[in-house]
């Protein structure tokens, strides 16, 4: 029977997280940082797998206590009341097992990270460069609502508003960011009269989107000795004094040949510490694409991410609607969506996901 499969596996993985409670109170798991931040993270992965687990096993002891009741008992009274439970119990238990099964298959090992998220302007001159700061407007007003920090590391302004390059971290300490923005990596395409446009012909622009996981501390053996430190005065926005010090930091990491700047903060030791952290996070994530491109392949909600040229989303300003293209969804009310509004469009991304890795785990 399905429930006894699902009720041992649920048992297995419970003696696992009780394993890690203990790994995790021990002294010298404690003294190897890197391990306990290791452990830390399987343990907190198993507590909704456990918890979801031990209230299905509790339902199908009841179901199987009220069953054995209705056999074995002359009592009316107790039989109508047994009868009762089961009719109760036993419509919950197949939306609790396919919650199960989704829980059971191994999370994408980096949803539980914060993120970097770089939007540029692509195809469209100066209108794309206005869509770019339209989507950046679009996610900060998202992460406003769900709660998340959002911290600018580098940014390229249009000359006609928007931006031509700009480059952010989201971050959260109650959830994982990176599971829920990894969906927005790819192309965004944009249907609408330009602002820079007189005649009032509809223009086609783009702007992609990179969506990162930010690397943690013991993801990646990132030394100074390997990196080429340059420091140049900041431009744009900032006040009085931007353009005057030396505050903006650019890093190249010479065996690789990354370089990242950031030139948001007055402090130079803030730029080189956020520019340091999103170095690590960029030589993570050359490592992380090569798992993005074998899992591409086998999830559509993903192609995104596995190959960031793919076109995801159309935009379309006169019918006011916005479209998915991996999930063929879209939603008519275009100034909602812009403004933050884009929990459905994630939702149902994650459920097609969620098919398709219990599709997989079959398979």
């Amino acid at each position: 029977m399905a429930e006894n499969t699902l009720v041992d596996k649920i048992l297995a993985l419970q003696d696992k997280y009780n394993q890690l409670q203990n790994q995790l109170s021990d002294p010298e798991v404690i003294a190897d940082m890197k391990k306990y931040v290791q452990l830390n993270k399987d343990y907190k992965e198993l507590q909704p797998i456990i918890k979801a687990g031990l209230e299905y096993k509790k339902l199908v002891d009841e179901l199987a206590e009220a069953k054995d009741i209705l056999v074995n008992e002359k009592d009316e009274d107790l039989r109508d009341m047994a009868k009762a439970e089961v009719a109760e119990i036993e419509p919950k238990l197949p939306q609790m097992e396919e919650e199960i099964k989704i829980l059971l298959i191994p999370a994408d090992p980096d949803d539980s990270k914060n993120a970097i998220v770089e939007i540029r302007g692509g195809a469209g001159g100066d209108e794309a460069a206005i869509f770019a700061g339209d989507l950046f407007r679009m996610y900060s007003k998202y992460a406003e609502k769900r709660g998340w920090k959002i911290e600018i590391n580098d940014q390229a302004p249009g000359t006609s508003g928007g931006y031509k390059l700009i480059v952010f971290k989201l971050s959260s300490n109650d959830e994982g960011v990176y599971g829920i923005m990894k969906y927005e990596s790819g192309v965004h395409r944009v249907q609408r009269v330009p602002q820079t446009e007189t005649q009032g012909r509809i223009q086609t622009s783009a702007a992609s989107v990179a969506v990162f996981p930010e690397a943690g501390e013991f993801d990646v053996d990132l030394k100074w000795d390997d990196i080429r430190l340059d420091l140049f005065c900041a431009s744009g926005p900032g006040g009085q004094g931007v353009n005057t010090t030396y505050s903006a930091v650019r890093l190249t990491h010479i065996p690789s040949g990354l370089v990242v700047q950031c030139q948001e903060e007055r402090s130079q030791l803030k730029n080189k510490d956020r520019a340091f952290e999103e170095l690590r996070t960029r030589l993570y994530n050359l490592e992380h694409q090569k798992y993005l491109d074998e899992i591409g392949a086998k999830r559509k909600t993903m192609v995104s991410t596995g190959d960031r040229s793919a076109k995801i989303r159309t935009y379309n300003y006169p019918q006011g609607r916005v479209t998915d293209h991996r999930i063929n969804w879209s939603m008519y009310n275009l100034p909602v969506f812009m403004d933050g509004d884009i929990q459905e469009c994630i939702n149902q991304l994650q459920i097609a996901e969620n098919a398709e890795r219990l599709k997989e785990a079959g398979d």
